[in-house]
């Protein structure tokens, strides 16, 4: 039976068969730890900037799955400013990867974008089958999200170079367990084409 609503009032693209998600990177990294996740953060998100560009170029739609930080309240715009005006050790990640305006944003509760949030919904309606997962951390949230979307029988692809954690032996690991157990293409990002 079709949807009654085949575009959720206009606010998704008719046809994306591909979707980017950004995964925690309006964060503050003001955790323990934090200061490692930067070091390798800030060149992850550079390269992550730059695919963003492309996929947006593409009309490959973005969406942004960031945890709330047990911020129940705090709507997409309080976090992100938070991130840039409160003098956060995240602020130059932030900064690279800010939303645009057309951009999509899940507050996710827990490690997965698909937990307890509308992403399974937004993607169905879109007619994604493939997702580019990205960001923070390879080893958590990355992974507890591709585990979740090769579940749903998702395509998945992980540019190696746009995903970072504060261990760089455990985000490699996390990366070799994804491409092996859950059949994600892992590859550097200037070889993902939209």
């Amino acid at each position: 039976m079709p949807a009654k609503n085949r575009d959720l009032h206009g606010n998704v693209p008719d046809d994306a068969p591909v979707a980017l998600v950004l995964i925690d990177v309006i964060n503050d990294l003001e955790f323990d730890g934090g200061d490692l996740l930067l070091e390798q953060a800030l060149p992850m998100a550079e390269r992550l900037a730059e695919l963003k560009r492309r996929a947006v170029a593409a009309g490959v739609p973005v969406i942004y799955a960031n945890d709330n930080f047990g911020r129940w309240r705090s709507a997409q715009s309080a976090q992100l400013d938070h991130c840039l005006q409160d003098g956060v050790r995240g602020e130059p990640v932030v900064r690279l990867l800010r939303p645009d305006v057309d951009d999509y944003y899940v507050v996710k509760p827990k490690h997965s974008a698909f937990f307890g949030t509308t992403l399974d919904v937004l993607l169905d309606y879109m007619g994604c089958r493939t997702l580019v997962l990205a960001g923070l951390t390879g080893d958590r949230c990355v992974l507890f999200t591709a585990n979740d979307a090769f579940m749903r029988d998702f395509h998945l692809v992980i540019p190696r170079d746009c995903v970072a954690s504060i261990d760089p032996r455990e985000n490699e690991y996390a990366l070799r367990l994804m491409q092996r157990v859950l059949e994600v293409n892992v590859l550097p990002s200037e070889e993902i084409g939209f």
